[in-house]
């Protein structure tokens, strides 16, 4: 299916969605960067303390000379940290917003001369096609963020047993996932003061428009961000402040005020839940660390 076709299929759906991988144009990936250094913005700052408090303790695990395949990998901060740790001997980036893969790319390249890294265009929510000369042997698939949250659970379950199959027996995969927490630091997580993540979910818009040929007033959509504890997540959703109709070409919709278009999910786990659906991947071997107010998880896991 076309990115096109795949939009406005989910633009008509009874209850309108757009799927979060079109978030990340370069206006969108640009700002995800600022959400993850937002005070509010726990994930980032959590996962990196725990990284770097078992910094010793993971790259024991690890050993040397393995290579790193990094789904979703953005500006490669992470990565750049993990590589610094371990000393991989090549790294490769996924990510689907090609512009700023390839300018994240270049930043790992300068920093880490001794690393040989190469970056592949990649859906996620696809089937995932690595080089042909990529060594099977001693792969790491690194997931950190928690952005496997960002689909649901049977979309995880295929997703990491995509990931697991990536790997040989030796290989293995780093993972970061949020955990479930008081719903004040979530909701103020997913609706900074500063409307960052408000900007980042109406750039959607504009990303659409652009794809489909639509024409989304951005000015009359509001960001909406609430915690879902029936089913443990987090919910985006873009507003219309007032009745509205959209067009693109060959069709269009209508939207009365207050109807919503679904844009993301963010899934908050109990470590228990998803060590299991890390077995049922394919990968029973786990080791886990967290922080001391448990908000986050980093789990290594083998097949």
């Amino acid at each position: 299916m076309t990115p096109q076709a795949e939009i406005l299929q989910g633009l008509l759906l009874p209850q309108a969605s757009i799927s979060p991988k079109y978030f990340y144009d370069a206006a969108g990936s640009a700002l995800f960067e600022q959400i993850t250094l937002l005070p509010e913005y726990y994930p980032t700052r959590v996962e990196r303390q725990i990284m770097t408090t078992h910094a010793s303790d993971i790259a024991c695990r690890m050993g040397a000379g393995v290579t790193v395949i990094e789904p979703g990998a953005g500006n490669c901060e992470k990565a750049r940290a993990l590589c610094e740790l371990i000393h991989p001997r090549l790294f490769v980036a996924l990510d689907i917003s090609e512009d700023f893969l390839h300018q994240a790319v270049a930043g790992l390249r300068a920093a880490l001369p001794g690393v040989e890294v190469s970056a592949v265009v990649a859906d996620l929510t696809r089937a995932i096609t690595l080089p042909v000369d990529l060594p099977m042997a001693q792969r790491l698939v690194f997931y950190p963020g928690s952005s496997i949250g960002n689909f649901d659970p049977p979309q995880a379950l295929a997703l990491v047993t995509r990931l697991r199959g990536l790997l040989a027996d030796d290989g293995a995969l780093l993972i970061g996932v949020d955990l479930v927490k008081d719903m004040a630091v979530l909701h103020a997580a997913y609706d900074d003061a500063q409307g960052v993540t408000a900007a980042f979910n109406l750039n959607v818009l504009k990303h659409v428009n652009r794809v489909v040929g639509s024409d989304f007033d951005v000015t009359q959509w509001q960001h909406l961000a609430f915690f879902n504890p029936v089913a443990s997540r987090i919910e985006m959703h873009l507003q219309a402040s007032t009745a509205t109709d959209v067009h693109w070409p060959g069709g269009g919709r209508s939207f009365a005020q207050g109807e919503r278009i679904h844009t993301e999910n963010s899934y908050k786990y109990q470590v228990a839940d998803f060590v299991e659906l890390l077995k049922r991947a394919g990968l029973s071997q786990t080791q886990v660390w967290t922080d001391p107010d448990n908000w986050f998880a980093v789990i290594l896991a083998h097949p």
